[in-house]
């Protein structure tokens, strides 16, 4: 991996509208939890619908849950210092990552604060985890994700296991996240790794 291999101190997420904004949550309340500093949290509008129709949350509620943990910031919002590349942190994590958000970052088209950030921490040659939730995926969307992956990001689409016997959403929800977190290079115990007299830890 090129730039920043060892564990990032600052993070910061994006959370836009696709399935499963409730994984982005998980994600930063473990960041937070484990004491990673989170700069700030970019929403999109779509994130905002996608939420009041997952989570049964307002807008209100949704943002109010965020700023809990970090500073919150709308996709339009370019006054964000994460609008600049001499305000990025080590990483970012773009979960859950819609089809038209891989677009824009793979194809450098900085249409919000969230594909902006992205590509100036691609530019500065640190971690980029990227985590789609689609289905099924066609040559476009392909395409569109090995551009992100030979740009230096890792892609990390957000794909239910079994190995680990899932007996809820909030299992389901909590492998996925760490699977974003193992991809951050950040340690964490939200699931069972293959292997470990516990249980199962790592996909074979």
């Amino acid at each position: 991996m090129r730039g920043n291999p060892g564990t990032p101190r600052s993070v910061s997420l994006a959370i836009t509208g696709a399935s499963g904004v409730v994984v982005g949550v998980r994600v930063l309340e473990e960041l937070s939890r484990l004491g990673v500093e989170v700069p700030g949290v970019i929403v999109t509008r779509g994130a905002l619908e996608v939420a009041r129709h997952e989570e049964g949350l307002s807008p209100e509620a949704f943002m109010e849950m965020l700023a809990r943990h970090a500073r919150v910031y709308m996709e339009d919002d370019f006054t964000s210092p994460l609008a600049s590349s001499s305000n990025q942190p080590e990483a970012m994590a773009v979960v859950p990552a819609s089809m038209k958000t891989v677009a824009s970052i793979a194809y450098g088209y900085a249409a919000n604060l969230v594909s902006r950030a992205a590509l100036a921490i691609l530019r500065l040659g640190r971690r980029l985890v990227v985590a789609p939730r689609e289905t099924p995926v066609g040559v476009v969307e392909l395409e569109a994700m090995l551009r992100l992956a030979r740009a230096g990001a890792l892609v990390v689409p957000l794909c239910v296991a079994y190995y680990t016997k899932p007996r809820s959403v909030e299992d389901v929800t909590r492998f996925l996240a760490g699977k974003v977190l193992d991809a951050l290079g950040i340690e964490h115990s939200l699931y069972k790794r293959w292997g470990s007299r516990k249980g199962p830890s790592q996909q074979i």
